[in-house]
């Protein structure tokens, strides 16, 4: 009887022992910091230029900064442009990825209507501030592509007076490469 015990007992203890370096792996994965580089195909086809850049903190956090620029005649009366910093936390097995929640700050210039006397509405750009929150998900695969699908929506803080949008969304299907 005492050997079995002394047996299960050794086994316990190697057992353990496993899992100890399997969580140093772990520990070290989370350290390892990646980078995406990433186009909103969406935006894209809507006639905006939007690109974004992901750095990894650990295995369930990131940040990132989006820029997006009008190219279309259309959207270039109502956009000037967007600069978005955001910070995501993953909930997925991968390093960031799977479903995430995230916070994010949108630089925006859109459109003011200045009414006229003249009867003739002139166009100018305010530059506001917003704040938001978005969800969406992430998919990577072992060759480093990434595919991503979000939606964020937020409010504008200051020049509310002076346009339309205090409200703002955000949508983006993504495509990109994980470095």
């Amino acid at each position: 009887m005492k050997k079995l015990l002394l047996i299960i007992f050794g086994l316990l203890t190697f057992v353990a022992q496993a899992q100890d370096v399997d969580v140093d792996v772990d520990m070290e994965m989370e350290t390892e910091n990646v980078w995406e580089i990433k186009a909103n195909a969406l935006y894209l086809v809507l006639g905006i230029a939007e690109v974004s850049l992901e750095r990894s903190l650990n295995n369930n956090s990131a940040i990132g900064i989006t820029g997006s620029l009008p190219f279309d005649d259309s959207v270039k009366e109502n956009i000037e442009y967007l600069v978005t910093p955001y910070y995501r936390y993953y909930f997925g097995a991968g390093q960031t990825e799977g479903f995430f929640l995230e916070g994010f700050g949108m630089l925006n210039s859109i459109e003011t209507e200045i009414f006229d006397f003249d009867l003739e509405d002139d166009e100018d750009f305010t530059t506001d501030f917003a704040l938001g929150i978005g969800l969406g998900g992430k998919w990577v695969t072992s060759g480093g592509f990434v595919g991503e699908v979000n939606f964020g929506i937020g409010r504008n803080l200051f020049n509310t007076d002076e346009h339309d949008y205090e409200v703002i969304a955000k949508g983006a299907i993504t495509v990109g490469l994980r470095f």
